[in-house]
């Protein structure tokens, strides 16, 4: 094997893509969502919103166009982009930040996190400590970077960590702690106990913070609290966000992170050779997305409350138990009464018999911690409202 296949393959397995016998293997996101097509199924698996977003911010990327910003943006952003970021964080939670400096606009989060842990993973001795279950591209993205993943289990049931076990978790190996907070794929969010001890070793460990707060603008109940703005943290912490949430904008892959200007620079040194620049038409329009009225955000997280409340109770009629999230796109459910152990057999043979498509939360936690979150499903929120009445119609009258 040469060495690239060789590099190519321990991506792969690191992020979990090859079966037993060496093969790659579709994704079970893939799996569902043609699962759903087949059988004429809604959706629920992948989270992306039915719907456009808001009209302004639409309407500034067609202006964009026609004027003739098709071209290259510079690679750190457009400036008008980085100063509403930076206005946007001062205007919500009181940061200071250098737009010219202390931020760089990315192809979405995920391009955020990737160049983020490329440009500071120093040794392949290095571990990169994330919650479970997790974001699915978290382990690609640290096997790319040739460092070890390290996980720390969220309890079923409140989806918060144990401290003793967090701490135990972060040894002087320890090169980032990464955090999702609202959190993808159980909707939880948390507590100010868990964001300390994070601060608290990653001083003890001299650890870096990445943070990914994608759904910052759907947390419901209460405002959402960034880690960077609490005492210990501005020094050693990398805040990654993008529009796509909250702008109802998934596929125009506009995301930021902001930190100190030398980590900044890191990030920057590795982004020039992925993407060096991205979505020169959005970058305006999501300008003009940020600097949008509060009743915007306010009557977006309303919405996407109303609509957990539509597939929750839907869900509860059939035999369900539900964990109510506190923010994000996503509703966890256990299936357990239904016969729905085995999530991932649960969920491939959702569709057939009650018409809608789910994802089992197999598909987001490590071999080892399977049996942990056995019988939950997560079920995407983030659909038209009749959508969800449909689906919850459907799942209240199926026979599992």
């Amino acid at each position: 094997m040469s060495a690239i296949a060789g590099a190519w393959r321990r991506t792969a397995a690191g992020a979990g893509l090859l079966s037993p016998d060496g093969v790659v293997a579709p994704t079970i996101f893939a799996e569902m969502s043609a699962a759903a097509v087949r059988t004429g199924s809604i959706n629920l698996g992948q989270g992306f919103p039915d719907e456009d977003g808001p009209a302004e911010v639409l309407e500034a990327a067609r202006a964009a166009i026609s004027a003739g910003v098709n071209q290259y943006p510079p690679g750190r952003g457009f400036p008008d982009l980085l100063a509403a970021i930076s206005e946007h964080q001062h205007r919500f939670y009181g940061l200071e930040i250098d737009p010219a400096t202390e931020v760089i606009v990315t192809a979405g989060a995920t391009e955020a996190l990737t160049a983020t842990l490329l440009a500071l993973i120093d040794s392949p001795d290095d571990e990169v400590v994330v919650f479970e279950p997790y974001y699915d591209s978290y382990a690609a993205a640290v096997a790319l970077a040739g460092a070890r993943l390290r996980t720390v289990p969220l309890r079923r049931g409140d989806f918060q960590p144990d401290l003793e076990v967090l701490a135990a978790s972060v040894t002087d190996r320890t090169r980032i702690i990464l955090v999702n907070d609202p959190h993808n794929p159980t909707g939880t969010v948390f507590t100010p106990e868990v964001k300390a001890e994070v601060i608290r070793l990653a001083h003890q460990h001299d650890a870096i913070i990445v943070t990914d707060e994608v759904y910052e603008h759907l947390v419901f109940g209460a405002p959402h609290v960034p880690l960077v703005t609490l005492p210990g943290a501005a020094e050693r912490t990398l805040t990654i966000s993008s529009a796509g949430k909250t702008f109802s904008a998934t596929g125009w892959k506009i995301g930021w992170v902001h930190g100190p200007a030398d980590l900044i620079t890191a990030v920057l040194t590795v982004k020039q050779y992925l993407t060096y620049a991205n979505g020169s038409a959005f970058q305006p329009a999501i300008a003009v997305g940020l600097r949008l009225p509060d009743s915007f955000f306010s009557d977006a997280v309303a919405a996407l409350a109303r609509k957990h409340e539509i597939l929750g109770a839907g869900l509860r009629s059939a035999g369900f138990e539900v964990f109510a999230p506190q923010g994000g796109y996503f509703t966890v459910a256990d299936a357990t009464a239904l016969g729905g152990a085995d999530t991932a057999a649960f969920c491939r043979a959702m569709p057939e018999k009650s018409g809608v498509v789910a994802i089992p939360m197999s598909a987001f936690v490590s071999t080892e911690h399977q049996g942990d979150y056995a019988g939950l499903v997560r079920f995407a929120a983030c659909k038209r409202v009749e959508v969800l009445e449909e689906a919850a119609a459907r799942l209240a009258a199926a026979e599992f």
